[in-house]
């Protein structure tokens, strides 16, 4: 989901120095950068679709270390530019990074910083926001990375912003994307940005994409946490949660089982996840729910008994808050995408309250469905709603936040 930017006033006092211009755009490559997401801003800003509306770009492709570059399948790239060219740039796009616990080049950091410095454009598309984080350029600042990174993100950047659920985050002069398609969704709102909603729709109609996506990461959620947690005690906490999701418990449930008094346990799950445990509780039910709509004939009320909230009213307020939609109409909209012989019928089984499989289920919305959001940036709410009524949560620090909320606030 997006709201609309206001840039920083720092930012927005910020010139484009005389020799950058917007419509130059430098592509960061790094080796070991995956070659799809690498491909986006090549694509995009690299061919001239003139005769289709779409005002032209010149691409600058740039090594961000010695090369050559090795990328997926072992293919060996040599980009025609090096660090240098980024100085000509008003655009400079970072498509991804080969390792989020690895540092980025220093050289390349620098010449980010002075890109920015002189009112350049600095975009992140997937884990592109770690070499951004690296280079202190999303300090202070709402940013986003593909779901299964941002825990991440948020324990090793804490004054970074990081919002999980949205597609991509506009905040003036620097924009984040999620995973791969989303880097698709930044660019073309880069293209709309820049030249209109007509142009937008051209290139989205030449690469076969929706002009505009709905809804935003929270239906591609898994049930798993950061690989870190492994090994830590709480990882048997988790598995019993994820094993009884039926039952209505809450967190000081967990908290007792972990043997920790409820601001211990609720300080050491945001230092191993970067989420808040009730967040999390509450994300995972509503998951339960969606794998059950899609995957079962249960009533919207059984659905809300078996994933263990107090009330069909709990699940409904939850499941819209995070997917945009009512439960009944999820499942509708789901069905009507699925073959005929796929959907369940009476005679085939149905999930009990165990474990459900995993795996992102298509996007429930129509093609010309809810216009998503791609900026995180609103009006805080006056006063700050109950945590339990909160369906969305922003990683600020390693700790869940409201929307709206920044650093100090």
């Amino acid at each position: 989901m997006s709201h609309d930017s206001t840039a920083a006033p720092e930012a927005a006092a910020r010139k484009l120095s005389g020799r950058r211009r917007k419509e130059i755009v430098a592509v960061l490559l790094f080796s070991g950068g995956p070659i799809f997401e690498s491909s986006i801003p090549l694509s995009v800003f690299g061919i001239d679709r003139q005769d289709a509306g779409v005002p032209r770009y010149r691409l600058l492709v740039c090594g961000g270390e010695e090369g050559p570059l090795r990328t997926t399948g072992g293919l060996e790239l040599s980009a025609p530019h090096g660090l240098e060219a980024i100085s000509r740039a008003g655009t400079v796009v970072v498509p991804a990074w080969r390792s989020i616990t690895s540092p980025p080049p220093e050289e390349a950091l620098d010449a980010l910083r002075r890109a920015h410095e002189e009112g350049a454009r600095i975009v992140g598309l997937c884990t592109g926001a770690f070499v951004l984080a690296a280079a202190g350029l999303l300090d202070g600042r709402p940013a986003t990375t593909h779901w299964m990174y941002a825990p991440t993100l948020a324990k090793r950047y804490p004054s970074v912003h990081v919002d999980p659920r949205e597609l991509f985050v506009d905040d003036g002069d620097v924009l984040t994307s999620a995973g791969t398609a989303a880097g698709i969704d930044l660019c073309l709102h880069i293209v709309r940005t820049d030249h209109g909603n007509e142009a937008a729709g051209a290139l989205a109609r030449r690469l076969v994409v929706p002009p505009r996506r709905s809804g935003g990461q929270e239906r591609y959620l898994d049930r798993s946490l950061p690989e870190e947690i492994g090994a830590d005690p709480l990882a048997e906490v988790v598995a019993w949660a994820l094993e009884h999701l039926h039952e209505q418990f809450d967190v000081e449930t967990l908290a007792a089982r972990a043997y920790m008094s409820r601001r211990t346990f609720d300080r050491r799950f945001r230092s191993l996840t970067g989420s808040a445990p009730l967040q999390w509780l509450i994300t995972q039910r509503v998951l339960q729910a969606q794998r059950l709509l899609e995957t079962s004939d249960y009533s919207v009320d059984e659905v809300a008994g078996r994933c263990g909230f107090r009330s069909p009213v709990a699940l409904r307020g939850h499941f819209r808050r995070q997917l945009g939609s009512s439960p009944a109409a999820y499942r509708a909209a789901y069905r009507a995408r699925r073959p005929q012989g796929d959907r369940p019928t009476d005679t085939e089984p149905t999930p009990g309250p165990g474990p459900v499989p995993q795996g992102p289920p298509p996007t429930p919305y129509p093609e010309g469905g809810p216009v998503p959001l791609q900026t995180r940036r609103t009006p805080a709410p006056v006063g700050p709603p109950a945590p339990s009524e909160n369906g969305r949560e922003l990683y600020v620090g390693g700790r869940a936040a409201l929307p709206g909320q920044r650093s100090g606030a």
